[in-house]
């Protein structure tokens, strides 16, 4: 019976790695210099396009924190003379989804829509509707303001948002980012509708826009709607990037008082930008250090032999400049100080010693059998697609994928971790401190 689990494992991966492998990707510019990322495929009559642009909430002014998330979220809300009620309902009369968000690199939006001339054509003029002619409606963007402002005041009575906003900004002080995408209620403000007007124009650029395509296209077809979504776009030549991160700022232990019933703790450092040469270990070794869920040694050690946590994690965040390592977990209130122990031995040690060979094979398994997985669907591949072009990681990242996993070894993750990560030099927050 085991033999043939094993058997029936073993050819639905086959199945699914030969589905990716599979994957032929076609690259082009735009006549402004966007990159353009296609795949074809017709096995549903499905389109599915993403577009970002170097237009994330790093690029807020000083004071006007907010800014690339507000302009991001009054697109979507009156554009071309349509208002915000006669484009959603648009949208939906012809079963398309048009969305989008923003993070701390860019600000994107997807547009998924029946492939069918009609339906399609129509998606298509909605969707550039959207990004080449928003429309900024004061009372609309007086209202979202308000809303926003509420959901922040809301939101600063949880711990959780607390924990994570004093972290973000006592890991990476000046840098910008150490705010929140949604700003502040004092930045939000002072935004008007001329800030968003101009950031739109200074930040969604058809030089740096980079679209994905996937779906029911043809190469020539595809090669025509990225130029229609290039061509209505603001034009320029400006270059924008992100400020590396000096060096970590270190503040210890901060304890914040709050009614919760238990404690929540954050605790990392910048450590990881997109592109490293130190991803692949640092990846591997993370997932068994706390990103491999109840078979991780944080969870081993804190919950597992100590019962202290339901759960515990640990993540690297790689972006544009140093994204964060970040550790957490909650517990009891009296159980912090000897959870918050257990978590730096646990730390130190896999950063002295690294993995054992068996848990760097299991490990290995685990991610290699779950990455086809990650493009089991054209939305997958899009999303994938997408971060791939705008780190401008090589277009073979996908098929190295494995190989690059398979590849590392206990050295190169000790290494790798000792290079990043000073266990000494993690700044810890706790919220619900006693």
């Amino acid at each position: 019976m085991f033999i043939k689990f094993i058997q029936i494992t073993f050819l639905f991966l086959c199945i699914l790695q030969n589905s990716y492998a599979a994957l032929k990707i076609d690259t082009w510019n735009t006549q402004a210099g966007g990159k353009v990322f296609f795949v074809e495929n017709h096995d549903l009559p499905i389109l599915d396009i993403n577009i970002n642009f170097f237009a994330g909430s790093a690029q807020d002014p000083v004071g006007k924190e907010g800014l690339a998330n507000l302009t991001r979220h009054l697109m979507s809300l009156g554009a071309a003379g349509i208002n915000e009620e006669k484009l959603a309902n648009q949208i939906s009369d012809i079963g398309a989804v048009i969305k989008g968000d923003v993070d701390l690199d860019r600000a994107y939006f997807k547009l998924r829509t029946l492939s069918s001339s009609s339906q399609k054509d129509k998606a298509l003029t909605l969707f550039k509707n959207i990004i080449h002619s928003p429309d900024f409606p004061v009372p609309v963007i007086d209202r979202e303001k308000n809303r926003i402002i509420a959901s922040i005041k809301q939101s600063m009575t949880q711990p959780e948002t607390i924990a994570n906003l004093t972290f973000m900004k006592s890991i990476y002080g000046d840098h910008p980012y150490a705010h929140d995408e949604a700003g502040s209620t004092d930045t939000l403000q002072k935004l008007n509708q001329e800030d968003l007007k101009q950031f739109y124009k200074n930040y969604y650029l058809s030089s740096e826009a980079t679209i994905v395509i996937v779906g029911d296209l043809s190469a020539d077809e595809a090669r025509k709607v990225s130029e229609s979504i290039s061509q209505g776009l603001p034009q320029g030549n400006t270059k924008h990037n992100i400020s590396p991160v000096t060096g970590p700022n270190y503040v210890g232990v901060k304890k914040i008082q709050h009614p919760a019933k238990q404690a929540h703790i954050l605790m990392g450092m910048p450590a990881l930008k997109r592109g490293e040469k130190d991803y692949f270990p640092l990846y591997v070794g993370n997932y068994i250090l706390g990103g491999g869920g109840f078979v991780s040694r944080l969870t081993e050690e804190v919950r597992e032999k100590k019962g202290l946590v339901y759960s515990v994690y640990s993540y690297f965040m790689p972006l544009y400049a140093e994204g964060p390592l970040e550790i957490g977990l909650q517990t009891k209130k009296e159980q912090a100080d000897e959870a918050l122990a257990i978590v730096n031995s646990t730390v130190k040690k896999f950063i002295d010693e690294g993995p054992s060979e068996k848990e760097l094979m299991a490990a290995k398994q685990n991610l290699v059998g779950g990455f086809p997985l990650r493009l089991d669907s054209n939305a997958k591949i899009v999303d994938y697609l997408s971060m791939i072009a705008f780190y401008d990681l090589p277009i073979s990242y996908i098929d190295n994928y494995i190989q690059e996993i398979n590849k590392v070894t206990i050295s190169q993750i000790k290494t790798a971790f000792k290079n990043k990560i000073d266990p000494n030099k993690l700044t810890t927050i706790i919220v619900g401190a006693e």
